[in-house]
C-alpha cells in the first residue's frame, strides 16, 4: 500500500538474457523491502542476448532515486528508464476474465465487454472468457463491473511500457 509521499513509476531495465537476472532484481527490491506491483519480461533482441523487465514500484522519490541506482549497478544491467520521469509513455496489460452466468447476467456481460473492446476467447452455456488489453485503469473497470455480474477468475500479465515517439531505449 502506498504512502501519501509515494509515487507510482514504471521503469524499464534492459538487461543481458542470462539465468538468475531476474532473481538477483527481485533480490534487490526484497532485500531493502521494497515492493514489486508489476513484473514482465520480454525477449527484445533478434539474437535473443537482451531483455527488457518492465517494474511497476512505489514508494517515495529518494527510494525510488535509490532503486533506480541499485539497479544500475548490477553487471548484467544496460540501462535503467524511469518511464514515469522521461515523460510520455505508453502502458498497457493483458487480462483474461472469466465470468459465470445465465440469462440476463449473460447479455449483461456481453454488453460492457463489446463497451470495453474485450473479445471473447472462450465460452460455454454458463460462462464466457474475456481477453481484455488496455491502460492498467481500463482492466480493473473491466474487472470491477465483471465482479458485480459473477468474477469466477482473473489472469492479468502485468504492464509493459515504453515511450512515446521514434526514440529507441
Amino acid at each position: 500500500m502506498m504512502g501519501p509521499d509515494d509515487e507510482r513509476h514504471v521503469l524499464n531495465v534492459v538487461v543481458d538474457n542470462e539465468a538468475g537476472i531476474l532473481a538477483k532484481i527481485a533480490g534487490l527490491f526484497t532485500a531493502r523491502g521494497y515492493n514489486i506491483d508489476s513484473l514482465t519480461v520480454a525477449d527484445i533482441s533478434e539474437d535473443h542476448a537482451v531483455s527488457r523487465i518492465t517494474i511497476v514500484t512505489g514508494g517515495p522519490p529518494q527510494v525510488i532515486d535509490q532503486i533506480r541506482a541499485q539497479l544500475e549497478r548490477l553487471i548484467p544491467v544496460h540501462k535503467v528508464i524511469d518511464l514515469t520521469e522521461e515523460g510520455p509513455h505508453v502502458e498497457r496489460e493483458l487480462a483474461l476474465v472469466k465470468v459465470a452466468g445465465k440469462g440476463e447476467i449473460r447479455v449483461e456481460a456481453l454488453r460492457i465487454a463489446e463497451l470495453f473492446r474485450a473479445n471473447v476467447v472462450d465460452t460455454t452455456t454458463s460462462s464466457f472468457v474475456f481477453e481484455l488489453t488496455g491502460s492498467p485503469d481500463k482492466v480493473a473497470s473491466f474487472i470491477s463491473l465483471m465482479r458485480e455480474l459473477g468474477l469466477v477468475e482473473v489472469g492479468r500479465s502485468g504492464i509493459v511500457g515504453m515511450m512515446r515517439g521514434a526514440d529507441k531505449i
